[in-house]
């Protein structure tokens, strides 16, 4: 009997070389072991190795996996068996919080998540006359002037999630349009939740693939430029990072109820891959300070993050202390309502990065986080 195998061509990013490498990797489902073959030399550079690290869920075209310190871009499938068996139902939505609910994104990512569908790019943004342009297909209706008002009169959150059919999985969490209907018809779904009416019914979900393509690329342009700018305000803020443990194992969802629940303000998030070298850079005031160091490295570049914007009067300070101590083992013991008690596991996958340093709030929110995106700038 044939074992199942599946393979991928991927990028890295050598930067000693300053050259993008291309290998062959293979996935065994059986047993969680990978292999790896250099593409331009031809020949094996990992035998097949037992890695506890990367999971079949991870494995889709545009995710980022780390194999060994080594930060994969996986770029297409290798073989038509693995294309059919992981990609035939694999679709990407946008998915577009309104301003009404945006207080409510906790809530939406805990339904989005345990729908088996990933986030897969996530930004809070203010639409201004681009609202009407993202809605052209309906200008001229009755609605569409106060659909456009209402669409810029606050932040907004777009999502790109990816997922098997994961279109008509997003619109049915959404409900209908009409929230009064989807209460009658569909009391679970997010708009008989929190919906008031028919402009201010919580979201928009892609109809079609065309249209996924196209809303997704107006807020997360492919080419030059970067989309609907973020909304961070610079000024009483600190700087939140959501490790990617915690992304990977659905506690987006849960870590963003908890900070809105203390008090806090989130002002701005953004989802962004960070490579070894900025995460280096990143972390470099623990380098030599702590010995977690270099696994802190590699945790922060071991898939997608979540950076948060917090704002409030002291905000460094008392996010700093709402965050516990970085060992969650201890946070356990002496603050258990800490993040890092509720959601870390250790020293070094322990839930969230926060700010240190009270005058280091604007800093880490602002320029500092401008060299370390691997792919769109991060509140800056």
């Amino acid at each position: 009997m044939n074992e199942d195998r599946f393979a991928f061509l991927t990028e890295w990013y050598d930067p000693t070389s300053a050259l993008l490498r291309r290998y062959q990797l293979f996935y065994y489902p059986r047993d969680g072991s990978v292999e790896m073959f250099d593409v331009k030399n031809q020949r094996i550079f990992l035998r097949r190795t037992r890695y506890d690290d990367i999971h079949q869920e991870d494995l889709f075209i545009g995710n980022r996996v780390n194999v060994f310190s080594r930060q994969l871009h996986l770029i297409d499938y290798g073989d038509q068996y693995t294309a059919n068996k992981l990609g035939s139902k694999k679709e990407r939505t946008l998915a577009l919080i309104k301003p009404d609910v945006v207080t409510k994104i906790g809530d939406i990512l805990e339904l989005i998540y345990s729908s088996n569908l990933i986030v897969t790019k996530a930004k809070m943004t203010k639409l201004t006359s681009q609202a009407a342009d993202f809605y052209a297909e309906h200008q001229g209706k009755p609605f569409f002037n106060n659909l456009v008002q209402f669409m810029s009169s606050g932040p907004v959150v777009a999502m790109e999630l990816m997922g098997d059919e994961a279109m008509s999985i997003w619109r049915g969490l959404l409900g209908t349009s009409d929230p009064a209907v989807a209460r009658r018809e569909a009391p679970q779904s997010v708009r008989a939740q929190f919906g008031t009416d028919g402009i201010k019914n919580v979201g928009h979900g892609s109809d079609s693939p065309a249209a996924a393509a196209r809303e997704t690329e107006f807020f997360f342009p492919s080419t030059i430029g970067h989309g609907p700018s973020n909304t961070a305000v610079f000024t009483d803020c600190t700087c939140c990072i959501i490790k990617p443990h915690a992304i990977s194992e659905g506690l987006a969802g849960k870590i963003l109820n908890s900070i809105s629940a203390a008090g806090f303000e989130i002002s701005a998030l953004q989802m962004f891959n960070m490579d070894r070298v900025n995460a280096e850079e990143f972390y470099e005031v623990y380098n030599g300070i702590v010995t977690e160091y270099p696994n802190m490295v590699t945790e922060l570049c071991s898939g997608p993050c979540m950076a948060l914007e917090i704002h409030g009067t002291d905000a460094p300070k008392t996010f700093r202390e709402f965050c516990g101590p970085a060992d969650p083992e201890i946070a356990r013991h002496l603050r258990p309502t800490t993040l890092r008690a509720l959601y870390g596991k250790d020293k070094v996958k322990n839930a969230v990065h926060c700010t240190d340093l009270p005058e280091d709030g604007v800093l880490e929110v602002g320029g500092t986080w401008t060299p370390y995106i691997a792919t769109t700038p991060i509140m800056c």
